[in-house]
């Protein structure tokens, strides 16, 4: 089988309201969400990230869950050189979708916007919410706000329906990719 052709990622927002706006817009809002739609989605993500440039692409986890996060609907790698610290990043991601009800990434912004430190944006977070970290100041032990996690969200729903994680590219990168396959995915399936 031939190797698909290299496409690189754009690059993501980092306007905390810009990334909120289009993650409840109709262009990421699925008609329904089923099994069957998390799989075909989740075939898509890995197909996409094994498309990336050399530059971009490294061995990625991609993980798709309901909102109870209890209930795994897709996963999977795209190639060999994952570890199980790629697992501990989709869970602290999904849980920071599902605590907040955005993605990671726009939490992140949403806490970058508001310190003049981003080395220690983590460590803010953490802090400003009352997060549990095993190391005073640091990073929260429950919650990743690094792109990668991203929600599901299904038409004529309030709440999130079921989160996307992927971990394992730059987090810019786990992000975008979710956008422009969710997109792509929809455009092509409705």
């Amino acid at each position: 089988m031939a190797a698909p052709s290299e496409q690189p990622l754009a690059e993501p927002s980092t306007d905390f309201n810009d990334l909120t706006t289009l993650e409840k817009s109709s262009s990421l809002t699925f008609p329904s969400f089923t099994a069957t739609t998390a799989f075909n989605l989740g075939l898509a993500l890995r197909t996409r990230i094994l498309s990336l440039p050399a530059s971009q692409r490294k061995p990625s986890v991609v993980s798709i869950t309901s909102a109870n996060g209890n209930h795994i609907l897709f996963q999977a790698v795209t190639e060999a050189g994952t570890t199980p610290d790629n697992e501990e990043w989709v869970r602290r991601k999904r849980n920071t979708v599902l605590r907040f009800g955005m993605s990671s990434w726009a939490m992140r912004q949403k806490v970058a916007a508001s310190t003049d430190d981003k080395g220690k944006v983590e460590g803010v977070f953490a802090q400003g919410r009352g997060l549990r970290s095993s190391v005073p100041g640091g990073v929260p032990d429950d919650y990743a706000i690094h792109g990668g996690g991203f929600p599901i969200r299904v038409a004529n729903v309030d709440q999130v329906v079921g989160v996307v994680v992927v971990s394992g590219l730059k987090q810019e990168h786990d992000h975008q990719v979710i956008v422009e396959v969710i997109e792509d995915f929809l455009k092509n399936t409705n």
